[in-house]
Order: structure tokens, then sequence, then C-alpha cells
């Protein structure tokens, strides 16, 4: 999460003075609540607080020893309950400072937009919101889990790792830089408004910074 915050503000950083004074680069943030199982022991804690369930020893330790008569108790077993947590996502909006038209959507992938659950549902709807729009998208996937975001590539391969460049005009059709973990991270073209020239984002400088 301290890496997705971090490439998020360095990428508006790297923006702003280019896309000055006409557009402006916000950050934006997006919170929901999630309930899961969550065990130290099994589940993927990636972005999610540490909780650790463990049955007392005291309590093992005194079931074993007390009985009366023929009745003895029972030990009881460990549960582990659902809990309830906030995840916060930051993203980038281009807007056009004269009419707050926003002109792009820049989104860093992050595991619980890949993953089955509220994270997932959430990401995948506003997605298909942005894309039936005349927004343009860009979406930088740096994460390994849950496999490749719905799309269909028509040649090449999906690589270990995605940036996507959705230009409104051009739907259906994107550009996507697939690249593999020992490959420098390409730079990618942030689409504005048409008469203006695309900046170029150089993601390697950017990440190894």
């Amino acid at each position: 999460s301290q890496f997705h915050t971090a490439l998020i503000v360095a990428i508006q950083q790297y923006l702003t003075p280019q896309l000055r004074p006409k557009y402006r680069v916000e950050i934006e943030e997006r919170t929901y609540q999630q309930l899961e199982f969550i065990s130290a022991h099994t589940d993927d804690l990636v972005g999610i607080p540490d909780v650790l369930i463990e049955q007392s020893k005291k309590l093992r330790e005194a079931a074993v020893a007390y009985s009366a008569g023929d009745t003895e108790i029972i030990t009881p077993l460990t549960a582990e309950l659902p809990q309830y947590y906030d995840t916060k996502e930051r993203y980038l909006e281009v807007r056009h400072l004269e009419s707050q038209e926003i002109i792009t959507v820049m989104e860093l992938i992050s595991p619980s937009n890949k993953s089955k659950g509220k994270g997932k549902e959430d990401y995948e709807e506003k997605r298909k919101k942005v894309l039936a729009s005349y927004t343009h998208f860009i979406e930088i996937d740096l994460t390994r889990t849950g496999g490749v975001l719905p799309m269909k590539l028509h040649n090449g391969s999906v690589g270990d790792y995605r940036i996507l460049v959705s230009r409104a005009p051009q739907r259906p059709r994107a550009d996507v830089y697939a690249f593999k973990l020992r490959q420098l991270i390409p730079s990618f073209p942030v689409p504005l408004l048409q008469e203006d020239p695309e900046p170029i984002v150089p993601l390697n400088q950017l990440v190894h910074e």
C-alpha cells in the first residue's frame, strides 16, 4: 500500500508541471468496506492488517485438567470470525481546468482489484463506466496475482505485467504495453484533448526512484 500511494504521488508530481496551466492532475480516493475471513497462517495478507486468532493456552490446560465424575469438559475448538476492514485506493484524474471535465483517468491496480470480493466488484464496475464514457483510460497493472483483467489481446504475449492505454475515440481498441519481470518497465503516453500533445510518463524511472 505504501508503494501504491508513493507511485501515484510520483506520477502526479511528474505530470503536473507539464500539463499546467490547462490541466490539473488530481489524486482521488475511493473507500469500500469488506467482510472477509483473515488468517495470519494461511491467507494472503497483502494490504490487510495482521490478525492472529489463537486458542488460549490457559483455557486449553484448564479444559483438559478439569473433570467432574464421569463428565469431562470438551476442549473448545478455535474459530475464526469474518472481520470488517476499510480499504482505501487512490487513483489519478486529469481535469481540464476551465471546464472541470475529466479528460483522463489513471488507475494503479492493487491486489484487491483482482481478488474475489468487494474490491474486485467495485473496480470492475468503475472500469466499465469509464470505458463507456468519453474519458481516456490508463490502467497500470504491476501485480502478478489474479491473472489478466478483462481484455482480448490480438498478438504477442500478455507478459507478467501490463500498461493499458485506452483513447476514447479508438475504443474498443487500446494499446497494451506488456512486459516481463526482467525487462525495463515501458514508458507510456497520457492522452489529452485532441489538439494537445501527449506527455510521456517514464514509469521505470519513477518506480526505481
